[in-house]
């Protein structure tokens, strides 16, 4: 554990800030999202979204690589490669002259990045476990999320005074800035006691481990649901706003008021969790998250006013801010003692999923926002159920 106030502090803003490059490489990119179509060839706008969810992709599929070898090499060197791999890969994108050259940059981006994303989850677990766990999570999150205010108005700002493809050398700058703050201050977080040998058994067995803890596979397949669900928000966003309400210059500061009503509920839940631990914010938050959604998708079938849409996204989003932490702490708490490959496997598969979800309901997102609250609802609806089997199965094993 951190010792003083100021080391604690330190440690929440690097992991932060490892988990925000991959923000940044998300957020900043999506005023930019019409014009870097032009300028490859796309013919759809909703081609325009795999530039968002396919570096989702490569977020899901890094992990395989860089987790296992953590619990092997350890924690740092994976976060060094990963910087090494976003960096030239990040020049892909630049020089790219067509779509599918594009998405390839961009999923190795996600590889690249997946490994401090992955790494600082499991940094974290190294250090601390249940609900103190979540509580460092949610402030870890806190902070990561002044990225998503922050970047769409940098991207624009970019865009306006030089061009798109100053975007990725920003995201290239402060990745830099970001490892080397790493290197200097962050102590190697795995013991050499609890390091195992990397191979392929290694990923077979923890795929074992992994399957057979129910709680874990069940809270991560609820991820999987609400992370899909927001992605299509996430990769969507630019086109409702920009297109549909022709709010090309308010859409930064639309982006980063939604933010901030998701980290208030994160900020709030770092407080919470503690007094009525995980289990009982997820409940709440999902009911919430249902009810919403049922709510708008009875009232509206056309675009409503971009008031009322803006207060239900702000609605959905804080039911969210409850469930993005504390979903992955419950599904992590299990697998503590294989932290690297546990957070690998469970974030392949949340990612996974969130990636054909969005896909999927990003395709219907043509005039009309109410395909995005139709899978909310879903995904909502789903994750209610999974809940309720998770908890009476929870049962049945505590009376036998």
């Amino acid at each position: 554990m951190q010792k003083t106030k100021q080391s604690q502090f330190e440690f929440i803003a690097l992991m932060a800030s490892l988990m925000s490059i991959v923000a940044l490489a998300l957020d900043a990119l999506l005023p930019a999202l019409d014009i870097i179509g032009l300028s490859i060839g796309t013919t759809r706008n909703t081609d325009n979204q795999l530039l968002i969810t396919m570096f989702f992709l490569g977020l899901g599929v890094g992990p395989m690589l860089f987790g296992p070898i953590s619990d092997s090499l350890g924690r740092k060197p994976m976060v060094y490669l990963g910087f090494v791999i976003f960096t030239i890969t990040s020049f892909i994108c630049v020089y790219a002259k067509s779509l599918e050259v594009m998405i390839i940059g961009r999923i190795l981006q996600g590889i690249g990045l997946s490994a401090p994303r992955t790494i600082a989850i499991a940094i974290i677990r190294d250090k601390f476990s249940g609900d103190y766990m979540a509580r460092i999570m949610s402030f870890v999150t806190v902070v990561f999320l002044l990225i998503p205010v922050i970047a769409p108005a940098l991207g624009k700002l970019t865009l306006d005074h030089y061009n798109w493809q100053g975007i990725f050398y920003i995201q290239m700058i402060i990745g830099i800035i970001v490892w080397i703050w790493f290197w200097k201050r962050q102590p190697e977080t795995l013991s050499d006691t609890n390091r195992k040998p990397f191979s392929r058994k290694v990923i077979i067995n923890g795929f074992a481990e992994i399957f057979k803890h129910r709680t874990t596979m069940g809270y991560t397949f609820i991820s999987g649901l609400i992370v899909g669900s927001f992605l299509v928000y996430l990769s969507s966003s630019q086109q409702i706003f920009q297109e549909q309400y022709q709010l090309k210059n308010e859409f930064p500061y639309i982006f980063a008021g939604l933010a901030i009503a998701l980290g208030a509920a994160i900020f709030s839940n770092g407080s919470l969790v503690i007094k009525f631990g995980m289990k009982k914010l997820v409940t709440i938050a999902l009911i919430s998250y249902f009810i919403s959604s049922l709510i708008y998708v009875i009232l509206f079938k056309e675009n409503p006013s971009v008031e009322i849409l803006i207060t239900f996204f702000a609605l959905q989003f804080f039911a969210i801010g409850f469930l993005f932490g504390n979903l992955r702490a419950l599904a992590m708490e299990p697998v503590g003692h294989i932290a690297g490959i546990g957070a690998a496997i469970t974030g392949l598969i949340s990612t996974l999923m969130a990636v054909a979800i969005s896909t999927y309901i990003g395709r219907f997102i043509t005039s009309s926002s109410f395909p995005i609250f139709a899978g909310f609802l879903i995904c909502s609806g789903i994750s209610l159920i999974t809940l309720f089997v998770l908890n009476k199965s929870k049962i049945k094993t505590d009376l036998n």
